[in-house]
């Protein structure tokens, strides 16, 4: 942990409490009369991330989902993974290809690095441009988050590139009126530590807000990789340095610290993320790498500012600027693998120049720097009769770094040595580097018109133009038409146009010894149809139904170079998908039960094949119940079934699972509670899929044990 720059936050988030900054958002309520039915009929989340105004989920323009504080705490969610597995049509399951880290598959649409969804904290997305997905080993805690909206479905009308298959935004808690410090811990399994702390306070006109938080853990070494690449080239070598069977590295030490300033219009948020010494699962070449490591810093800041200009006139804008340091040591292969080189210096198998022993192992440190700046700003307007009309522009930069050290590839040796010791060369800013310094920027323009064209009708239409400096320019719609058929049933029916920008790693990356990079690459583009229903059964009972369909075009992925070993990034193929959502929320008194079940069926036309890896069915069950004022329990179960394998793997088919997690919550007075969490009670052998060298696929974590407590302290 690097401890100057932890200090460093601590002391931006002090420093803003003596700069006078916020934005306070008010909520646009609905008419007296759709109030009073509300009353009857039981309230309902608000949500923002549909249109960027604030509009009930049942009319807002999307096919959306709000996960709330106090149910998070009820469920006994402890960080943002567990968080987005109880939104209908979204699993969470571990990359196959980078460190395990977390995919938000929606409706079957995923890949190993993530970045067809696209994720913000606080109306702002913090992307890794190097892979497009989210940082490495990512785990944000969930004590400070105080909802999550999610789109399932296109967002880049509003939100641009992507917005491909939905939109999650997380919002963090604002205490600044509360005069509370909010202090507790959590012991778990696994050497598992969590501790928080939460404080908000007001001075006249200005609300302050600190919130850090840490989590830590040695991981669960139960998780066993029974085979990886390494058993595969000892046996074809001759060696026996594999550590497997042995434990996927799923260790993690994470900072997250949140500070805001808040005054008249302005807001100033600053925020750091960490992870110290992180563990690679099965590590960077699916060989397993109980030494190589993941450190990443992120620091971003983030001003904003709101003004009603007039009645029907509303500005606001805000600037933010990311800057994220990543730092990872991969020992690829172990100390004393003997592998088959190049000449150009890598693992190659067809092309030998030499078999090389590596006695400390076949090391690689990628590091990269990136920064992210962005400017937008919108007018809302809602002087014309029957019209709501937002125009936003805005513009963003984003900036990579790179630098490389290791001890193979070009530049470094040429296969004819006979043994390579551990010492890594730099080659920082040469022409051997795993991608070049690159750069990327934006310029948009947003239209908007929410038009109520009737008392039970209303559409909404939207246009966004993104013009990139790197792959051209792109333009994509939305329509959606919002009927109010009864007081208690709501249809929608819903058209939007999405993109995915290439990524870095997609367009520049060099000097790999299976792929390379496209500079040619166009944008990701999908097409998506939705019909939604949402009814009000009665007082207690809440129904929705949604189908959709897509097309996707223009996917990135790699294909072969005629005469040569390596792979070439393109834009090559198209999947088909179609599904359904169920959603049924009942409550009684102090019970209450909610379920949702998915299915979703994506294929490549091509191939006539559903697509590898995605669970083409998923349900969850929660159920809660109020024992009294002072104890409640939760019992929540996911069901994960119908995942199938790429066509060239002949292992068996992957079986089908059902997770549970049981949380009790205990008053012990009015300023202090303690939880009990079981995650995973049943101890089930829950696997997900890996690629193949990973043979009995990712295991997940065994049953673990949680024992929290929580105070809160006025002053």
């Amino acid at each position: 942990m690097k401890i100057s720059r932890i200090t460093s936050s601590v002391l931006i988030a002090l420093t803003m409490s003596s700069s006078a900054l916020a934005m306070n958002e008010e909520l646009n309520y609905q008419s007296e009369y759709e109030d009073e039915l509300m009353d009857y009929y039981g309230g309902e989340e608000f949500v923002s991330i549909a249109t960027g105004t604030q509009k009930s989920i049942t009319k807002a323009p999307a096919i959306a989902s709000v996960i709330t504080s106090d149910y998070i705490e009820k469920v006994g969610a402890t960080n943002l993974d567990e968080v987005l597995e109880l939104i209908p049509g979204l699993h969470v399951s571990p990359s196959t290809v980078s460190r395990l880290d977390p995919v938000y598959s929606v409706r079957g649409l995923q890949t190993g690095f993530n970045p067809q969804i696209l994720v913000l904290l606080n109306g702002t997305e913090f992307k890794n441009s190097f892979s497009g997905g989210l940082p490495f080993t990512f785990r944000l805690p969930a004590k400070n988050i105080e909802r999550v909206e999610v789109i399932r479905g296109p967002g880049s009308a509003l939100y641009g590139a992507d917005a491909f298959s939905g939109v999650v935004n997380i919002v963090t808690k604002d205490q600044g009126n509360n005069n509370e410090i909010n202090l507790g811990g959590r012991l778990g399994s696994f050497k598992s530590r969590d501790f928080w702390l939460q404080l908000g306070t007001k001075i006249k006109e200005l609300e302050l807000d600190f919130s850090v938080e840490s989590q830590t853990s040695d991981g669960d070494s139960d998780r066993i990789a029974e085979s990886d690449l390494q058993n595969t080239l000892d046996g074809a070598l001759g060696t026996n340095v594999s550590f497997a069977p042995g434990p996927l590295q799923t260790q993690y030490d994470i900072i997250d610290l949140h500070a805001s300033a808040t005054w008249n219009n302005l807001k100033l948020e600053h925020w750091y993320w960490e992870q110290n010494d992180g563990g690679l699962g099965p590590g960077g070449a699916q060989a397993l790498d109980p030494i190589g490591t993941q450190n990443v810093e992120q620091y971003r800041t983030k001003l904003s500012y709101r003004s009603d200009l007039s009645r029907d006139l509303i500005f606001s804008t805000n600037v933010s600027h990311l800057v994220v340091d990543n730092e990872t040591y991969f020992v690829l292969f172990p100390a004393g693998a003997i592998l088959p080189i190049a000449p150009d210096g890598n693992l190659n198998f067809s092309n030998v120049a030499g078999i090389i022993e590596f006695t400390d192992g076949y090391i690689g440190s990628p590091r990269s720097d990136h920064k992210d700046t962005r400017m937008e700003a919108s007018f809302d307007y809602n002087g014309f009769e029957n019209h709501e009309i937002r125009v936003s522009a805005g513009w963003f930069e984003q900036a990579l770094n790179t630098s490389e050290f290791k001890n193979f590839g070009p530049g470094i040796i040429d296969g004819t040595e006979q043994v390579v010791g551990g010492e890594l060369t730099d080659i920082t800013d040469t022409q051997y580097e795993y991608v070049p310094d690159s750069k990327r920027t934006n310029r948009h323009l947003v239209l908007q018109d929410i038009w109520q064209l009737g008392q039970d009708w209303e559409v909404t239409l939207g246009l966004r133009y993104d013009s990139f400096s790197d792959f051209g320019s792109t333009v994509n719609p939305r329509i959606a038409l919002v009927w109010d058929a009864a007081h208690d049933l709501t249809v929608k029916a819903l058209y939007g146009s999405a993109f995915r920008a290439p990524s870095f790693n997609e367009q520049f990356l060099q000097n790999n010894p299976s792929a390379i990079g496209n500079p040619n690459l166009e944008p990701e583009e999908i097409d998506t149809y939705e019909l939604g229903l949402n009814y009000q059964i009665n007082f207690n009972t809440k129904l929705s139904l949604n189908f959709y369909s897509f097309q996707a075009d223009k996917l990135i992925s790699r294909a072969p170079i005629e005469g040569s070993n390596l792979l070439l990034t393109k834009n090559l193929s198209t999947l088909d998908g179609k599904g359904v959502e169920l959603e049924v929320n009942w409550s009684y008194d102090d019970f209450r039960i909610d379920f949702h079940y998915s299915h979703q069926n994506t294929e490549d036309p091509s191939l006539d094949m559903n697509i590898p890896f995605v669970a083409q069915n998923t349900a969850y069950l929660g159920a809660f119940f109020d024992m009294n004022d002072k104890w409640n329990i939760s019992l929540s179960s996911h069901w994960i079934a119908s995942r199938e394998r790429t066509s060239s793997d002949t292992r068996n088919k992957i079986d089908n699972y059902i997770l549970t997690n049981v949380a009790s919550t205990y008053q012990i007075t009015d300023q202090t509670k303690t939880k009990l969490i079981i995650k995973n009670i049943f101890d089930e052998a829950i696997y997900e899929p890996s690629s193949g060298t990973i043979s009995n696929d990712f295991r997940m974590p065994t049953r673990s044990i949680w024992l929290e407590l929580e105070s809160k302290f006025s002053f």
